[in-house]
């Protein structure tokens, strides 16, 4: 199934599960981690730059594929500084890599979900930088997860270095589905809000 497919039937069968743990995206315990995933970086812009659209003559389905697929630009400075922040902070919980530990679905006696992975291989790529930002800042809901808030601990900059790093050790796959689906939606409503 692809990862299109997989994302609209989580979506449709999962929404209001998914909004009750919308917060777990960045906290918790895995799955064994996944392959180390192969990555496309442009050359490093800025986190603010929007990614660009490969364009490729399509000859064949693989050239095809990666004619829509997004070259990321992240700033290679704002992912170093995230993954020092990351493993300072957030490693105990979520693991070294974003990968976390086996049983993250699973509620603890106290009805709490554990952190989830970070890495791609969970749901943290189903929420835009917004959302993201905003459960870093403030931490779960009560009830649901155990993240504590970390706006009194990081600045706006690091918690913005830290989703750009997690955001660089996803698959290109995921980061296109993502960039595509979530973070440019949640950009364009921004926008609409503004104009």
């Amino acid at each position: 199934m692809n990862i299109e497919k997989s994302f609209n039937l989580f979506h449709n069968n999962y929404q209001h599960f998914l909004l009750g743990i919308a917060t777990l995206s960045i906290v918790g315990c895995s799955e064994p981690p996944p392959p180390v995933p192969k990555t496309m970086l442009a050359t490093p812009i800025s986190s603010s730059t929007p990614p660009e659209t490969v364009l490729s003559q399509p000859a064949d389905k693989p050239k095809q594929e990666l004619q829509n697929m997004v070259i990321r630009k992240l700033d290679s400075e704002k992912i170093r500084r995230g993954k020092i922040i990351y493993q300072t902070n957030c490693a105990t919980c979520h693991g070294q890599n974003g990968e976390s530990s086996p049983g993250w679905r699973k509620q603890g006696a106290d009805g709490k979900y554990p952190p989830p992975p970070l890495n791609g291989s969970a749901h943290t790529w189903h929420h835009s930088t917004d959302t993201l930002s905003k459960v870093i800042r403030e931490g779960s809901p009560p009830g649901i997860g155990g993240m504590p808030a970390w706006g009194n601990k990081l600045t706006d900059e690091e918690i913005d270095d830290v989703i750009v790093w997690i955001t660089s050790i996803w698959s290109d796959e995921i980061y296109n589905t993502w960039y595509k689906e979530i973070e440019q939606k949640q950009q364009k409503k921004r926008q609409h809000k503004l104009d």
